[in-house]
């Protein structure tokens, strides 16, 4: 059974490289955490190196470091035979492959030509990667001690808080432990990617701490602030205190990297500070349930807890992807937030603090080879509409439960999941048209985007919806229902709770799986809608979820 376990990691303070080992096994779910090799196949041989000519001094850069977008590796003299031409091919036809390059060794038999050096590249990213440290003094309730031991208080959270518990308590005459508080530790990685000492990281290695201090290359120990947070997406950005000029690296594209090619991360897994890892872009794409924007870049480059955060490069030494989780128990499967998405939402956090984003009030699924069938579409392609909410852009615009939205502002939808990220990158306010495939035929709709709603917030006119509870979730495909050892696939998977929502009080946590509410199954956004419709009014909802190994009951109210 696989499982996603995070990057950075919660500890003690007993040692960070202990602690990180302990942290790996506490946190549940998701972790958040060129040329190849020598071959016999002429097509994928590295190219022969150019024969020896005396290079240019190299010149240091000047502050700010900024990356170079080229940095070519390491050339070394050496005796080269030359490689022989192919043969013309016929017309009409390709040509044929180059023969591999080769080089006459010393004793005047031919070896294939050396792989470059990722030192020169590493030696100028370096600096600009830093290692984030926090600490977030935990405050508990304070519980009943239990007789003949009246210093460690009972259970906290969940069902343990209800008004019956209290009651019980007292009625027994259990004593209260008084609240005591503690500070959890933790650590990350992140970089540097402005002069002036603007840092991006994951968002949950520096959620709710009270002290940030960033370490750079040097040793320097430097204060940070947050200046801006996406949970949704998982990234934040941080400002140094300190006033001068950083060392910093550039973004690259990370729609121009293709599968196969080489990458190089740099972080602080397990505390092992500024740890160097290469690998190549194994898959893109990847939709894991962490997120509603779920787009992962998938690497087989060496991630670990505390790799979170940290630069994903291309051999140009740009940032192409952000470390961000990793399979527990997957060896070499790592993934990253792409620079194509990151970039959009570190100049918004940078500028305004926050991500505002388009919204349409659906909730969506995948179109499976067999419900495109039933709805007469030639293909699986678009998203499903199973939910619509009250008072939203949708249902002005007369969205029906069963359309299948094939394009959305003129771009197709060829994946379920690409609908979301297109309505949140729309502007608020865009009036967009939208094709929708309905009783066998396509119908053209007009949305006027509204802003979405914050998650612990109530849109107006919500009524009892999902929003009223400070969470959102998503329909489990069978991929992430695999990654969560769900077999078959079953319950709503939790995305993100407002951490001062009441369902984020009573301690739902990202990442649960919501089996029942209230007694009933639900497995379907149509099932959720309807739970929370059918729950009667001043009454504590009762949650059962499943959290990695456990089941257990959550129960809260809504004011």
């Amino acid at each position: 059974m696989r499982k996603f376990s995070g990057h950075s990691s919660a500890v003690p303070s007993a040692g960070i490289l202990a602690a990180a080992f302990l942290a790996l096994a506490w946190l549940p779910g998701l972790a958040w955490a060129g040329p190849t090799s020598a071959s016999i196949v002429p097509a994928q041989a590295p190219a022969a190196p150019a024969p020896a000519v005396p290079a240019p001094p190299a010149q240091a850069p000047a502050a700010p470091q900024a990356v170079p977008q080229a940095v070519p590796p390491s050339a070394q003299a050496a005796p080269q035979a030359a490689a022989p031409a192919a043969p013309a091919a016929p017309a009409g036809q390709p040509a044929a492959p180059a023969p591999a390059p080769v080089v006459v060794a010393p004793d005047g038999g031919k070896v294939l030509a050396p792989l470059p050096s990722l030192a020169p590249m590493v030696k100028i990213a370096q600096p600009a990667v830093v290692n984030i440290f926090t600490v977030k003094v935990v405050r508990s309730r304070g519980g009943p001690s239990f007789p003949g031991r009246p210093n460690i208080p009972g259970p906290q959270g969940g069902p343990f808080n209800s008004p019956e518990e209290e009651f019980f308590n007292n009625f027994f005459g259990f004593p209260q432990a008084p609240p005591r508080e503690y500070k959890e530790r933790a650590l990350g990685s992140g970089f540097i990617f402005d002069a002036q000492g603007y840092v991006i990281t994951n968002n949950h290695v520096v959620d709710g701490a009270d002290d940030i201090k960033v370490k750079l290359d040097d040793g320097q120990e430097i204060p940070a602030a947050v200046i801006g947070k996406d949970p949704k997406t998982d990234i934040a950005v941080l400002k140094l205190s300190k006033e001068g000029t950083y060392p910093y690296i550039s973004f690259g594209d990370s729609d121009k990297v293709e599968i196969g090619d080489w990458l190089v991360a740099i972080g602080n897994p397990y505390g092992l500070e500024h740890t160097v890892t290469a690998g190549i872009l194994s898959a893109r794409g990847r939709a894991i349930g962490a997120g509603p924007y779920d787009d992962f870049l998938q690497t087989d480059a060496s991630i670990n807890p505390g790799n979170s955060g940290g630069p994903l490069l291309n051999l140009q030494g740009q940032v192409v992807g952000i470390n961000t989780m990793i399979v527990a128990g997957g060896n070499g499967i790592g993934f990253a937030i792409p620079s194509s998405l990151a970039t959009k939402i570190v100049d918004k956090l940078r500028t305004v603090g926050r991500v505002d984003r388009g919204w349409l009030g659906v909730y969506i699924q995948e179109v499976t080879p067999e419900l495109a069938q039933g709805f007469g579409l030639d293909s699986p392609r678009g998203a499903l509409v199973g939910t619509i909410q009250p008072d939203t852009p949708a249902e002005a615009a007369g969205f029906q439960h069963g359309d299948v939205v094939l394009t959305f502002d003129g771009k197709p939808i060829k994946q379920y999941q690409e609908l979301s990220s297109f309505v949140a990158d729309t502007e608020v306010g865009k009036v967009c048209q939208v094709v929708v495939w309905r009783d066998r035929k396509e119908k053209v709709l007009s949305v006027t985007i509204g802003l979405l709603p914050d998650a612990s917030q109530n849109p107006p006119g919500s009524g009892n919806n999902p929003q009223d509870l400070g969470l959102t979730v998503r329909e489990i495909t069978p991929d992430v229902a695999r990654s969560l050892g769900l077999e078959p696939p079953q319950g709503l998977l939790i995305e993100n709770v407002g951490p001062d929502s009441p369902a984020g009080q009573a301690g739902i946590r990202p990442r649960d799986v919501v089996l029942e509410i209230d007694g009933t199954r639900v497995n379907s956004m149509t099932d959720y809608q309807k739970a929370l419709n059918d729950h009667a009014k001043d009454t504590p909802y009762v949650f059962f979820v499943k959290r990695g190994e456990h089941n257990l009951f959550v129960s809260f109210n809504v004011n």
